[in-house]
């Protein structure tokens, strides 16, 4: 979040993914930080899924992500 807070300042678009699991806590430090983070959510586990599991989230979260970083 601090990485993306940074990019922002610099005037660089920023948005990042995380999983569900993590949606409160993404929340929280944007209020922290101040700043209003774009970010997409993708279904919680990340790390027993297999690769081809991991190509179909990437692709399932493609749009959500371009919309993010090209929104404004």
């Amino acid at each position: 979040m601090h990485d993306i807070a940074d990019l922002e300042a610099r005037g660089v678009v920023g948005v990042f993914l995380a999983s569900t699991e993590f949606a409160d806590a993404a929340t929280a430090q944007s209020r922290a930080l101040g700043l209003a983070v774009p970010h997409v959510l993708v279904p919680h586990p990340i790390q027993d899924r297999t690769d081809d599991e991991l190509r179909r989230l990437a692709r399932e979260a493609y749009a959500a992500v371009l919309a993010a970083v090209t929104a404004g």
